[in-house]
């Protein structure tokens, strides 16, 4: 753990200082005020896992996953001191588009067949390239609205570290990008990115997304 804490803060410190982000969306239309800005860094805080750690302005580890080894049927996301924030569950119903359900905390296969999931993840197939332009990497329903129309789009490339989180009025609520170093410091790749979500939404579901975004795409 000593080990990790100074590995870290070298990954924090690299980039500082860090400006204020503001209207993060670009020409999106997103809330004024700042948004949060989160390091995302693809490493577990266990040396025998693979992994992520997210880490806050301050150099804060405020999420992390640890179980992240191939192409789980579960992911797990933990705030900073292990405990479970959301479960993310790759659907088994048969289907051309790969489908996740997001739950609320830990939940086993038993307490899952008997509570709802918050939202379902479903990955854009662009099959008959009716829309070869498109961007849309995915679409997020949101069961607490409606289970019928998709609530967010996720758009843009995230091989790139270039994606963006939209609501239903394609206003941007959250957005991943590229970490750039510091007054000539070492290059980040795509191993650590930025997660930045404007006020209003979760950072936590963010967060959720980035890793199913990774799952999806990677």
């Amino acid at each position: 753990m000593l080990f990790f804490k100074s590995s870290s803060g070298a990954v924090h410190q690299e980039s500082q200082p860090q400006e204020e982000v503001k209207g993060c969306g670009g020409g999106g239309g997103g809330d004024s005020g700042a948004c949060v800005s989160l390091t995302v860094w693809r490493k577990s805080l266990l040396l025998t896992c693979n992994g992520f750690t997210v880490i806050d302005r301050s150099g804060n580890i405020v999420y992390r996953v640890d179980n992240y080894i191939g192409r789980p049927e579960e992911v797990i996301l933990m705030d900073g001191l292990g405990k479970s924030v959301l479960t993310m569950c790759r659907s088994k119903k048969l289907g051309i588009a790969e489908n996740w359900c997001v739950y609320e905390g830990e939940v086993g296969r038993e307490i899952r067949a008997r509570k709802n999931p918050i939202c379902r993840v479903r990955k854009n197939m662009n099959i008959l390239h009716v829309a070869p332009n498109s961007k849309v990497l995915a679409y997020v329903y949101d069961y607490r609205i409606s289970d019928k129309k998709y609530a967010y789009s996720i758009e843009g490339s995230y091989g790139q570290r270039s994606c963006k989180i939209l609501d239903a009025s394609r206003r941007v609520v959250a957005e991943v990008r590229r970490k750039e170093p510091i007054n000539g410091g070492v290059c980040f790749g795509a191993e650590v990115f930025l997660l930045l979500v404007l006020p209003g939404f979760d950072s936590g579901l963010a967060m959720a997304l980035v890793l199913l975004l990774d799952q999806m795409f990677s």
